[in-house]
């Protein structure tokens, strides 16, 4: 199956000059979800992972998946203010600005296995910020999967010494 072919392309989203992908297309049909869960998976199985952490707010869906998949916990990284207990902050860089991500103290132990899911991998700021989170907690980041990679970004290469995997990829804007 083509996954690319239930991701949806918008042109001029959020601002004009981006090509927006937007998954929601994916995950409406029940085969391509199955089918994209499965590939991460496969993927994944054999790593021992304890933890999965999903990305605010798509990396929840196909993450929570994985977690099932995997018997594994799924650990929630959220936007600032989301989050009602102790929690750890991790700011990163964007092209007007800065922005940040939360994680619980509590929900990553020491030696915990992690397996960093998010829905799009772009510049790879939002996944290092997260990284950071998991390896302050004592977690140690087996793997990142994502399931769309612009690979014309510089996501890969801001994280380097990763082990990253993605499912579909677009080498440019069209």
């Amino acid at each position: 199956m083509d996954l690319k072919e239930h991701i949806r392309s918008v042109k001029d989203f959020p601002k004009p000059g981006i090509m927006f992908r937007d998954i929601t297309t994916l995950l409406e049909n029940p085969a391509a979800l199955k089918h994209a869960a499965e590939l991460m998976y496969e993927n994944v199985k054999n790593l021992g992972i304890t933890k999965v952490a999903g990305i605010e707010s798509r990396g929840f869906i196909i993450g929570g998946i994985l977690a099932d998949k995997l018997n594994a916990g799924f650990v929630m990284i959220r936007k600032p203010g989301k989050l009602p207990s102790k929690k750890f902050a991790a700011s990163y860089e964007l092209e007007y600005g800065t922005d940040s991500i939360e994680m619980h103290t509590d929900s990553i132990k020491p030696g915990d296995l992690v397996l960093l899911h998010d829905d799009l991998l772009a510049t790879g700021g939002t996944a290092r910020a997260a990284i950071k989170l998991i390896e302050n907690a004592g977690g140690k980041v087996v793997s990142g999967q994502f399931l769309v990679e612009l690979t014309f970004l510089p996501g890969r290469k801001n994280l380097e010494g990763y082990n990253i995997d993605t499912i579909v990829q677009y080498h440019d804007e069209n």
